[in-house]
């Protein structure tokens, strides 16, 4: 018997060494080139309001593999040189499948198993769907208290007394409810917090889940592309669940960073100009192709796609202009 957080963490482990997870799914960066160029502009835009630090370390947290970074470095490469120039790739991944797949793309980079290993110096940091990953513990308001949730070997819930553990929740909550805690992210609001409050930089995170905290399961698995059973078969699929941005966002503050947002991810890619950008790739080419970026545009920003449910958060050192994007 395993609790879930555990639980999670290993099944995710071998399912990201068991060969590509992205086949299960598509990510921003394989749906549209322009998401990852937008980004690094972003960045490049970020370092200038920092002062233009020469060095600076430019960080992905969970690359995948490496799109979004190569799209990031192709665009600032020809927009803003001096700003590739200055930047130093590091890469925090832990997949060696992955890790082989980003290398074939971004040879310069060096890698991490974690962020506590990135060197320091000015940071900017960028995470796309790196949070939904982490895993989470839950815990179910029963009418004797609080309990755990644990997995048995042959994949079922099981029910602990929560203990210290418990979440503060108000006394009066529904029984039966379920409350979703991932210490993991914390953490690193935490240790991103602290670093921004004495050291230049700035983060950007984008995923899924909703903008307060609320209680609520969940925790989802895809296998083969469809949505299936999380407790069956660990390994076989990827596990996932939405991120409570306003508990990440109160951990980075309290230890000191700015926050802004989260804003809805469509509205955020909108006011950086990505269907600018996608007008000028679709100029010059036949109307299918321009037709399939304007879609893949779509499919990013549109309510009823990816526009509403993913989000976009912004942290920075308190003495840093405002973010781009986090404005109208």
């Amino acid at each position: 018997m395993q609790r879930l957080d555990r639980f999670m963490a290993a099944a995710n482990a071998l399912y990201y060494e068991a060969g590509d997870p992205f086949r299960e799914f598509t990510t921003a960066p394989e749906i549209c080139q322009a998401f990852g160029e937008i980004l690094g502009l972003w960045a490049a835009t970020v370092w200038a309001g920092l002062g233009r630090p020469d060095p600076v370390l430019l960080v992905e947290l969970g690359p995948g593999r490496g799109t979004l970074m190569a799209d990031a470095l192709r665009a600032t490469t020809k927009v803003t040189p001096d700003f590739r120039a200055a930047l130093r790739l590091h890469l925090v991944e832990t997949s060696p499948t992955l890790r082989a797949a980003q290398e074939a793309l971004l040879p310069e980079a060096t890698w991490h198993e974690a962020f506590e290993e990135v060197p320091s110096g000015p940071l900017l940091l960028l995470a796309n769907e790196f949070l939904d990953a982490l895993p989470i513990r839950q815990f179910v308001h029963r009418p004797f208290g609080w309990m755990e949730r644990f997995v048995t070997e042959e994949g079922r819930f099981l029910e602990q007394p929560a203990g210290a553990s418990a979440p503060e929740a108000p006394p009066d909550m529904p029984l039966g409810v379920v409350i979703e805690r991932c210490e993991p992210a914390l953490r690193l609001a935490s240790q991103l917090g602290a670093r921004l409050r004495t050291t230049p930089g700035a983060a950007l995170f984008i995923d899924y889940g909703p903008a307060e905290s609320a209680p609520g399961e969940s925790l989802q698995a895809l296998r083969h592309g469809r949505p299936a059973d999380p407790l069956a078969e660990p390994g076989s699929a990827d596990l996932s669940a939405h991120v409570d941005f306003q508990a990440f966002a109160a951990a980075a503050q309290n230890a000191g960073a700015v926050v802004s947002g989260p804003l809805p991810q469509g509205l955020f890619l909108a006011r950086l100009g990505l269907f600018r950008r996608l007008d000028r790739l679709a100029q010059g080419h036949d109307p299918a192709l321009a037709s399939a970026l304007l879609a893949a545009g779509r499919r990013l920003t549109e309510p009823d796609a990816m526009g509403r449910l993913f989000k976009v958060l912004g942290l920075s050192h308190p003495d840093s202009p405002e973010l781009p994007g986090f404005s109208p």
